[in-house]
């Protein structure tokens, strides 16, 4: 694993997504303690100002910090984007695990319903789900965002699954009377493990960025620094001036670009074909 590590920070792409990706959990974590004004403290005399020692990122159009905005929106945003991958993951995991493993019927039931979700896209589900709550809060959006993300889950881990439990490991674990649970959980689980972390890589920034829509949307949660509201507060005076829209979308681009750039490194190094082939 430190190996994989070292392999991983060498390389450009990779090293530059996890620094951004280090930097947005860092600022999801600390942010709003480092936050220098109370993101819905107005100042009605500083609406819409540029960028400034005082302000760094500028006001919004009520005076409020936008730097200060900005970081209790990583938070947010981060709070959501784990509570929905780590809800999908354990969902998904175990789903495609038993029907790979169990196969027969129950197999057939699991991936039937895995097919039925997937011919939704993904978005007009969570839209759909969002908007039937009059007020939607942040456990409501965590609830639509979780109805579908498990699926790629279930699909990936069911793949592995059928394929590792034909290994001659796991073959004699069952020759020797190992329960089920005690071989998925021993010889099946962790040989599955490296490519459901690049499963979840993406999904952590598909979740970032179908919560910037709801919310940009007005189907977010309702505080008004979360990122997809900013930017969608920024798109109403994008005439009068561009920091409103652009802080919040480089955000979210950067969050996205960075998952997808770890993702990448982390499948080529923990895939020997693709690893071979470089």
């Amino acid at each position: 694993m430190r190996d994989l590590a070292r392999q991983l920070l060498h390389r450009p792409g990779p090293l530059l997504g996890t620094v951004l990706l280090v930097g947005f959990v860092l600022c999801a974590l600390f942010g709003p303690a480092l936050a220098p004004f109370d993101p819905e403290a107005q100042n009605l005399d500083n609406i819409l100002a540029g960028p400034s020692a005082a302000h760094w990122f500028g006001t919004d159009e009520n005076g409020c910090d936008l730097f200060s905005q900005f970081l209790y929106g990583c938070r947010l945003s981060g709070k959501i984007a784990a509570a929905v991958l780590l809800i999908s993951f354990s969902v998904g995991v175990s789903l495609g695990t038993i029907a790979g493993y169990a196969g027969g019927w129950l197999d057939e039931i699991i991936m039937r319903v895995v097919d039925v979700l997937l011919a939704f896209p993904g978005i007009l589900l969570n839209l759909a789900v969002a908007a039937m709550v009059k007020e939607p809060s942040v456990s409501h959006l965590i609830f639509a965002l979780c109805l579908n993300g498990w699926v790629g889950f279930a699909r990936v881990a069911r793949g592995q699954v059928l394929t590792a439990r034909e290994r001659e490991h796991v073959l004699a674990a069952r020759s020797l009377g190992a329960s089920p649970l005690r071989i998925i959980s021993t010889h099946i689980i962790p040989n599955i493990l490296p490519p459901l972390v690049v499963q979840a890589t993406f999904t952590f920034a598909a979740v970032i960025l179908a919560e910037a829509s709801l919310s940009f949307l007005g189907l977010g949660p309702q505080q008004a620094y979360s990122w997809g509201a900013l930017l969608s507060q920024g798109t109403t005076f994008l005439w009068l001036t561009h920091h409103l829209a652009l802080v919040p979308g480089v955000a979210i681009a950067l969050v996205v670009l960075a998952c997808n750039l770890v993702g990448d490194g982390l499948q080529d190094l923990l895939d020997p074909k693709r690893r071979s082939i470089q």
